[in-house]
């Protein structure tokens, strides 16, 4: 096992609570058990562990990765070096001060980086998001968060460290050999057979998630939607949260109120003309960090 830590200093503004706990991803675990219970910012160091796939231009090898912040530092644990896999799960290597100021001076814009300042957008392995976002259709986070981790439990390879097992995110190929009963034993109910369809088109070469890279946003959001079970919104949610299309915005329930509540003239009918208006009045390039901040934001109560 290999220990270090990464001076908060060194980073700029983070929030490693908020980044992991805000519903961007569903692949950390928290240590004690309670992911989720609480909401509030800097909310304690806490230990959140994964297992991370071999990552291009990262990682060639899978990793256990367990991190915490405190006292100004992240202190990790690790089966390799964990400083590049952290800058890129947990997108360290944003400015994230410049990335803020780039979106528009909006006054529930300002009351949500005032509250969670440091939050990160985080980059998903692909796969694993997919089938997250396919997962999240009317589910509470806790709901979601429990049914990655029972598919990695059932299905994923053990990865040891330090005496103890963890479980790797199935492969696409291991949810394809599944049958959709056993995955409706993980309680995924008609998202069963999503998943496993979903898992044998990546497994067998019809489509891959990574494809979209190097498209123009729309066209990439389209991509996605041939994949069992994405929609529009899905969609979004895999290119913001793993695909580095930082200007996606996804019109769950949240942000639609918010744009009901707020932004009412952004509300043009249609998904894609609604996404295009909110994209636009959420300052464009950046708009992705703009609609988490809002999401995390209402959703926990800030108004």
């Amino acid at each position: 096992m290999e220990t270090g830590a990464i001076p908060l200093e060194s980073v700029g503004p983070f929030d490693l609570q908020a980044t992991v706990e805000s519903g961007q991803t569903y692949l950390w675990d928290r240590a004690d058990g309670n992911m989720y219970e609480t909401m509030s910012a800097h909310g304690g160091d806490h230990w959140y562990e994964t297992v991370v796939p071999p990552l291009d231009g990262v990682t060639d090898e899978r990793a256990v990765v367990r991190v915490r912040q405190t006292g100004g530092v992240l202190e990790w644990e690790s089966t390799t070096d964990a400083v590049p896999v952290l800058t890129h799960l947990l997108r360290l290597d944003d400015d994230l001060d410049a990335v803020l100021d780039a979106t528009p001076d909006l006054p529930l814009l300002e009351r949500a980086y005032e509250a969670y300042r440091g939050m990160r957008l985080v980059r998903d392995p692909p796969f694993p998001c997919l089938v997250s976002f396919i997962c999240s259709a009317q589910m509470r986070v806790s709901r979601i968060h429990g049914m990655q981790m029972a598919m990695a439990e059932s299905f994923g390879d053990a990865v040891s460290m330090d005496g103890r097992k963890y479980h790797a995110f199935p492969t696409p190929a291991q949810l394809a050999d599944r049958t959709e009963d056993e995955l409706r034993d993980l309680s995924l109910g008609y998202r069963a057979p999503y998943v496993r369809r979903t898992a044998e088109m990546v497994a067998t070469g019809e489509a891959d998630p990574t494809a979209v890279r190097g498209m123009a946003y729309e066209d990439a959001r389209e991509y996605l939607t041939r994949f069992v079970g994405v929609g529009e919104k899905v969609a979004d949610c895999v290119l913001l949260f793993s695909l580095d299309f930082l200007e996606a915005v996804p019109l769950d329930t949240w942000i639609r109120t918010a744009i009901a509540d707020y932004y009412p003239e952004c509300d043009a009918g249609g998904y894609a003309e609604t996404s295009r208006a909110i994209r636009e009045r959420f300052g464009g390039e950046y708009a992705g960090y703009a609609q988490t901040y809002v999401f995390y934001y209402l959703r926990a109560g800030g108004e």
